[in-house]
């Protein structure tokens, strides 16, 4: 059952449309000068806006036949219908674990009881998944309930029962460009968009507007979640300017199918997140979102390895240990995996495991020097005999005090898209969200969107896609606390600090009705004033009582 959070604060506001909150963002610039650093704090006035109606939600999904979009659409189903189902484990129901919003909690603050935790769907108006209406396509025409068996991801007896379900839902015919995926995946490609990039784009825009009218959806997001594609060069005037990358898909240029998708979503208003590692959003396609003001976000779900990586890797570096050699190696039998047996192919997910732990590097000088960073090496082997079931090894060999070496080694065996469905939700909810929040400070009145490089999303990917210019942030906690203090600066919270300065004072004030509002009570008997405190010795509590004015 939902909970329902509300602020007893001045600075926040209630309208029928809105949250509205005040916020102060303190930051602090610094300037270096030789050996001295100086410290400038500073504080802006924010005004937090965020509508509380949440609209209709469609999804559609590039890759819907896959192992990804079946799953996450059976997930779905399988929730929304209260399905049970038995393995040898006996009876299982469905759940969302996995995802940050809907398994994951959120501190508001202390109670009489210590603190208090809320699910993070509950802070503000959220889309519940089983209220997400999905579409998509795929370049295979079978129905999802034979790709879902195709696929080896679920339980038999839950596919049983799924199954009529899933039957009825047919992917929409997609874009097959053979030489941006593997060769291996020719024989699936049986569900073709016909005609010049130009009209395949015309084509999934139509389909857009199609899936909008039909499922009477309030908004739609677009998702890739089909094959990886190999890397597309950047090349001056093919894809650098909106332009350029508009004028090249009416000749015939050089664009990638996931490119061509995206531009196609921006066009009809739609939010397009790649879950893909391949460089989907090349400058012009960058260029048109931001002209189109619509949210772009990415890269390449980040779901089992390369998120340890991004927790391991900064608990490292922050405890002084110096990690000198990463080396990752995996092996999986799901399509994805075939497809990732092309190297062209491989070296797109190469490159998006390889960056993850470049923040944490930089952020030590005293560990690395310029320009120096760990070894770091990535395998990937394709087994099909494993299916879904991902075999991931990874071995962290650190410098530690002395010369001395310490070595930690990691077995992980994980079914991959139950890892990446969550992901997948999480994504499409976060988006969703972000559309109905504005935000204006006191220098500019004017309300405004997040920058249309949707960066709050980089938690839940592995080369996170963020503004020109802007730092890009790998490490795990640093992710998660963005996210959570912008959910808290819509409610008017301040970050969570974690200094809990009430239990660490020598000398603590013993409290009573309203909690920490005051630093003593002061309590009128019969005109005698009494000042309770109780001093903190060791673990002894002695309480003192004054008596004053009789």
């Amino acid at each position: 059952m939902p909970v329902k959070v509300k602020i007893n604060s001045a600075d926040v506001k209630y309208t029928e449309k809105h949250i509205e909150s005040r916020y102060s963002y303190n930051s602090a610039s610094v300037y270096k000068d030789g050996d001295t650093y100086t410290v400038t704090p500073s504080s802006s006035g924010f005004i937090f806006r965020t509508e509380r109606k949440v609209p209709k939600l469609g999804v559609m999904l590039v890759g819907w036949g896959g192992n990804n979009g079946t799953t996450v659409t059976a997930a779905v189903l399988a929730n929304k219908l209260g399905l049970t189902w038995k393995n040898k484990n006996g009876v299982q129901k469905p759940n969302y674990f996995g995802s940050f919003l809907q398994s994951s909690t959120v501190c508001l603050g202390s109670g009489p009881d210590g603190d208090v935790h809320v699910p993070f769907r509950d802070l503000l108006p959220m889309v519940h998944p089983n209220d997400i209406v999905f579409d998509g396509w795929d370049i295979s025409s079978w129905d999802l309930g034979r790709a879902m068996e195709r696929a080896r991801v679920l339980e038999w007896s839950l596919q049983d029962k799924l199954r009529p379900h899933m039957s009825q839902l047919q992917p929409r015919p997609s874009v097959y460009i053979p030489e941006f995926i593997a060769a291996n995946q020719e024989s699936r490609a049986d569900n073709l968009i016909p005609g010049t990039k130009a009209e395949q784009v015309e084509q999934i825009r139509r389909d857009i507007r199609d899936f909008r009218q039909k499922s009477r959806v309030d908004k739609v997001i677009v998702l890739w979640t089909a094959n990886t594609e190999r890397f597309c060069d950047v090349i001056p005037g093919v894809n650098d300017t909106s332009e350029d990358l508009l004028n090249t898909i009416q000749t015939g240029g050089e664009v990638s199918p996931s490119t061509m998708f995206a531009v196609a979503s921006i066009l009809e208003g739609c939010a397009f997140i790649n879950g893909s590692p391949q460089n989907t959003f090349v400058p012009g396609a960058v260029e048109l979102a931001v002209q189109q003001g619509v949210f772009i976000g990415g890269d390449d779900f980040k779901s089992g390895q390369t998120k340890i990586k991004s927790v391991l890797v900064d608990f490292l570096i922050s405890a002084g240990l110096k990690p000198t050699s990463i080396v990752s190696y995996n092996h999986l039998g799901n399509n994805d995996g075939l497809n990732l047996s092309a190297p062209q192919q491989f070296r797109s997910k190469e490159i998006s495991k390889s960056n993850v732990v470049d923040d944490m590097v930089r952020s030590n000088p005293i560990l690395y020097k310029p320009g120096e960073r760990p070894d770091h090496c990535v395998v990937i082997k394709y087994v099909p005999y494993v299916g879904d079931s991902k075999r991931a090894m990874d071995e962290y060999t650190s410098e530690i005090m002395m010369g001395g070496t310490n070595t930690i080694a990691l077995h992980n065996t994980c079914e991959d898209s139950l890892l990446a469905t969550p992901i997948i939700l999480d994504l499409v909810i976060l988006t969703e969200l972000c559309q109905r929040i504005t935000f204006c400070t006191q220098d500019d009145p004017v309300f405004q969107s997040f920058h249309s490089v949707l960066s709050l999303l980089s938690f839940l990917c592995k080369a996170p896609l963020v503004p020109q210019g802007a730092p890009v942030i790998n490490a795990f906690f640093k992710q998660r606390a963005c996210i959570e203090n912008v959910m808290r600066a819509c409610l008017g919270l301040p970050p969570q600090n974690h200094m809990q300065l009430e239990h660490k004072m020598k000398r603590a004030f013993l409290h009573s009705g309203e909690m920490r509002k005051k630093d003593a009570v002061l309590e009128s008997i019969n005109g005698c004033r009494s000042i309770k405190c109780i001093e903190m010795n060791g673990h002894e509590e002695v309480q003192h009582t004054s008596h004053r004015g009789h």
